[in-house]
């Protein structure tokens, strides 16, 4: 083990694998405690979206820069860009259109075998914490960026 973030950050959302949504009107307290502690307590439920919650919480637990915000957007702005990423490095993707607001962001696990998608692991991932493939470049989806984290 290496004192690089990626590794890191992959490791301690490893820990959580699997954790997921509750259907119904129950909801998953983890979930739910980590948009307090994020200082979002008004959010009760675990049908927020909370992709970059989970990026957050693990940055901020392992004394990285996190965004601080629920928009997988607003991870365009910490660390550094990178072209060739690296297993755990972040893959910040746009929703509906590459100008809208809408995202997602997880760790970079690879990329499928023609490099049409990208495999990542991260929260919100079909309302769970687990790997999925998302595709590189569609009209309302694809790939904005990678970017690393840094120690301060």
């Amino acid at each position: 083990m290496t004192n690089e973030p990626r590794e890191k950050i992959y490791l301690e959302i490893m820990k959580y694998y699997g954790l997921s949504e509750i259907p119904g009107v129950i909801d998953n307290p983890t979930i739910v405690s980590w948009f307090e502690e994020m200082g979002f307590p008004e959010i009760k439920d675990d049908e927020t979206a909370w992709c970059s919650l989970l990026m957050n919480i693990v940055c901020k637990r392992l004394g990285y820069p996190y965004s601080g915000k629920l928009n997988a957007r607003s991870w365009n702005r910490i660390g550094k860009q990178v072209l060739f990423p690296d297993i755990g490095d972040l893959a910040i993707f746009y929703r509906v259109k590459r100008t809208s607001w809408q995202g997602h962001v997880g760790c970079y696990a690879g990329y499928n075998l023609d490099k049409s998608g990208i495999w990542t692991l991260g929260g919100n991932q079909n309302n769970r914490i687990g790997h999925n493939l998302y595709p590189k470049n569609s009209p309302d989806f694809g790939l904005l960026e990678f970017r690393k984290i840094f120690i301060p």
